[in-house]
């Protein structure tokens, strides 16, 4: 065999070898790039999970600040009234920071506390005994503490 078909069939081999090689590396390397983008999905998919999870409990935590704020306010304002039933001297614009601070409690809810709340109210309304006013602001501040103990 000639020196020119002996370096035409090994050339031909390399090319061939090339590629068949570069074929495999082809598919490997478009496998490698498809695994990287399922699991920079996976990554961002976690990382937006972790926000919303973050965004949620912050969220929780405004919520909660808010109503215990709210149930401060109104529990201020009653004892104010309560105060005021037991040695007759008050500020006239008691009743209506207490009616203020009960329709903030109406609103944050749940049901059962502003129930209680709606109840203190009536009481002092009604002026009650001063010992069925400390039952019924008591009661209030039962079930406002129940319901954070329930989130």
């Amino acid at each position: 065999m000639s020196d020119w078909a002996i370096a035409l069939i090994a050339a031909g081999s390399a090319i061939a070898g090339s590629a068949v090689t570069g074929w495999y590396a082809r598919g490997a390397g478009i496998r490698q790039a498809a695994a990287a983008r399922h699991a920079g999905d996976r990554q961002a998919d976690a990382l937006l999970e972790s926000v919303g999870m973050t965004l949620r409990a912050e969220s929780g935590h405004r919520e909660f600040a808010l109503r215990r704020q709210t149930y401060a306010e109104f529990l201020g304002a009653a004892e104010t009234r309560i105060l005021t039933e037991r040695n007759g001297r008050g500020q006239p614009d008691d009743d209506v920071a207490l009616q203020r601070a009960l329709g903030g409690v109406l609103l944050e809810g749940p049901p059962d506390v502003a129930a209680a709340a709606q109840h203190l109210v009536d009481c002092l309304r009604r002026h009650e005994r001063p010992d069925e006013l400390t039952r019924a602001k008591l009661a209030f501040v039962s079930v406002a503490q129940e319901s954070y103990r329930s989130r």
